[in-house]
């Protein structure tokens, strides 16, 4: 072959193998991505994994939530939309073809809408064929998941109600080591109760109070110890710390009763005179009594109607009473405590001993002693002087 020959024959086969890479034949995707709410959505990754044969691609979307892929093989594909590393949405057997585009778009707020509707069907036993159809091996694959554990939560809440529920039963009836039982098997199953915990401490009590020595103080620290788990998941009710004073201060633990006292009347001012007076009380059972009547003093200044504590602010009271001139002379403040009381308490079991103390109050008192003979002496004397 001559050189020039070659030369044309060379160029005649760089034309053909320009002429093949020409003619490769590829199509294109294209489309937009809502998001859930209703808006484009910016950086949404599309996946497109061909099916027929190995390849995957992938472009994200612009801040209009669109988004094109071209040069892709004729073939068959699966477009997925993702956001974050989560699947959202995906397409199957998807067809590229010569010329335009081929539209594969998201709307992620239907897809929320209908994923919704189909887990409910799901979850009461109504899904359909055609729901069952547009449900992704992984949409089928998770809710089958939910339905497991939906399927263990239904039977462990079963048990859990169960345990309470003998807990409860045995506290109406007063069967405490039932109620104990129930109350601690709930507890296995679920610490993060609070009314477990709470009404364990009342069923420790009631059993303590069949008991006597170590066995009712051991049952005692059972108690406290279900007021202080109980207080731990709510500790801002008041009710809680007032019944955790009351037992400490039956298991002479008279400081640390104070302080879950005071601590309730500040978590809970419209029932602070019935904490303060709990502390008044505590207090006065402990031999406190100055203490004590300043917690009755703090009781009817919460509340002024809470009449058993102005029964005890005047008890208080009249305990700093002195004599003049024969006469009973209290502090101030105290005729008002006890009228106070009788005002809102007219029969109730301290009401004589009011009455009695304010007419002590305002009447003398006999202090000097008469011999009664010496006085019938007298008056036979002045009779026969008028005779």
């Amino acid at each position: 072959m001559t050189a020039m020959w070659r030369k044309l024959a060379l160029s005649a086969a760089a034309s053909l193998v320009f002429a093949g890479i020409g003619l490769a034949q590829t199509g294109s995707f294209e489309g937009k991505v809502t998001g859930e709410d209703g808006q484009p959505l910016k950086d949404a990754l599309i996946k497109i994994e061909r099916t027929d044969i190995k390849g995957n691609y992938q472009v994200k979307t612009n801040k209009k939530g669109q988004y094109f892929h071209a040069g892709l093989p004729l073939g068959t594909y699966k477009v997925s939309c993702l956001v974050g590393d989560q699947v959202k949405d995906s397409v199957n057997n998807v067809r590229t073809k010569l010329g335009d585009p081929v539209e594969v778009s998201f709307n992620l707020a239907e897809m929320a809408a209908r994923q919704k509707s189909i887990q409910k069907a799901a979850e009461t036993g109504t899904l359909t064929q055609e729901q069952t159809r547009e449900m992704s091996a992984e949409q089928k694959a998770a809710i089958e998941k939910q339905l497991k554990e939906r399927s263990a939560a239904m039977a462990k809440n079963k048990a859990l109600n169960d345990a309470f529920n003998q807990g409860m039963a045995g506290i109406q009836a007063k069967q405490w080591d039932s109620a104990v039982e129930g109350f601690n098997k709930a507890a296995e199953m679920d610490p993060k109760q609070y009314a477990v915990w709470a009404n364990m401490a009342d069923a420790y009590i009631g059993l303590a109070n069949t008991k006597t020595g170590a066995d009712q103080m051991a049952a005692y620290e059972k108690a406290q110890e279900a007021f202080r788990k109980a207080m731990e998941l709510k500790p801002d009710d008041a009710g809680t710390h007032n019944n955790y004073a009351l037992l400490l201060a039956k298991s002479k633990k008279f400081d640390e009763a104070q302080t879950e006292l005071t601590k309730a009347a500040q978590l809970d001012p419209p029932n602070a005179g019935k904490y303060f007076f709990n502390l008044g009380a505590v207090l006065l059972n402990t031999g406190q009594a100055e203490p004590a009547g300043m917690a009755f003093k703090k009781a009817i200044e919460a509340d002024p109607n809470y009449a058993d504590a102005q029964y005890q602010y005047g008890m208080y009271l009249v305990n700093k009473a002195t004599m003049k001139d024969n006469k009973m002379v209290a502090p101030e403040g105290t005729k008002e405590a006890l009228q106070k009381y009788l005002e809102l308490k007219p029969a109730g079991p301290y009401a004589e001993s009011a009455k009695a103390l304010l007419s002590a109050m305002d009447a003398s008192i006999e202090t000097e002693y008469k011999n009664p003979a010496a006085a019938a002496e007298a008056a036979k004397k002045k009779a026969a002087k008028k005779k």
